[in-house]
């Protein structure tokens, strides 16, 4: 890999360390606060997730994208189960395992070569590069928080506070109804 890739491959790691840890686990954290014990286990139906749920299945793809596919771990996955659960798991306990396998992934990330960024694995069943195996995860992280931010404004029925645009004001914006966003 010349120096420009090896720069683009670091600048990518970065992001991805920046998206899991910063941008989205905080999030998902402040959702959990946000819900009732009740609502994080609530499904709108028969078909749909719990943010509970949801977040079982964000550490289990981290467990078995990052933390087995890409650093050799044992898999002891058991994805079934994270849909099947019910709850209630206890919010502190959710929120502590979900930034244990953040942290550990975005720790195992800090690691990764030139080599093992191109090389290729199979997770789940596919086969793909380091690369695309961390791109996976950072898409389906942010496709699950965005899920468990909607759920939540849902529920809470008032804008969270997320979103703000350079040099815009948050004042007064963090109890402001859904209607009124």
């Amino acid at each position: 890999m010349n120096v420009k890739h090896s720069n683009l491959a670091q600048s990518f790691l970065e992001q991805a360390h920046h998206s899991l840890s910063r941008h989205h686990l905080p999030r998902i954290a402040h959702c959990l606060q946000e819900l009732s014990e009740t609502d994080i286990w609530w499904r709108p139906n028969s078909t749909s997730n719990s943010v509970g749920d949801m977040v079982l299945h964000l550490e289990g793809n981290l467990q078995q994208w990052i933390i087995s596919g890409l650093a050799g771990e044992p898999d002891r996955r058991d994805r079934p189960r994270e849909f099947a659960e019910r709850g209630p798991i206890p919010r502190p306990k959710l929120i502590a395992e979900l930034r244990v396998a953040v942290t550990k992934a975005t720790r195992l990330l800090q690691k990764v070569s030139a080599r093992e960024f191109k090389r290729s694995y199979t997770i789940q069943g596919f086969r793909i590069s380091g690369m695309t195996a961390i791109q996976h995860v950072l898409e389906h992280f942010a496709y699950h928080c965005g899920q468990i931010v909607y759920v939540t404004k849902l529920k809470q029925q008032r804008y969270l506070g997320f979103t703000r645009l350079p040099g815009e004001k948050q004042k007064g914006r963090g109890r402001k109804h859904l209607s009124a966003s």
